[in-house]
């Protein structure tokens, strides 16, 4: 069933009662490999190994 309201809900309230939904700080980690801030639990973009010994991407880094 859905809900039934009794009285109309302001703007203002509707905004006060949302106020808490908000986006957290990302968690950032080293790379065991590169040493690089990467996200937490994801493959890193600069060497492509997601640990030490697992590597999930092949990057071509560019050669200077």
């Amino acid at each position: 069933m859905a809900a039934c309201p009794k009285h109309r809900v302001s703007r203002m309230n509707q905004r006060k009662r949302r106020t808490h939904y908000k986006v957290g700080a990302l968690t950032l980690a080293k790379c065991q490999q590169c040493f690089e801030l990467k996200l937490a639990h994801r493959v890193c973009p600069k060497c492509g190994y997601y640990s030490r010994k697992i590597k999930v991407l092949d990057i071509k880094q560019k050669e200077k």
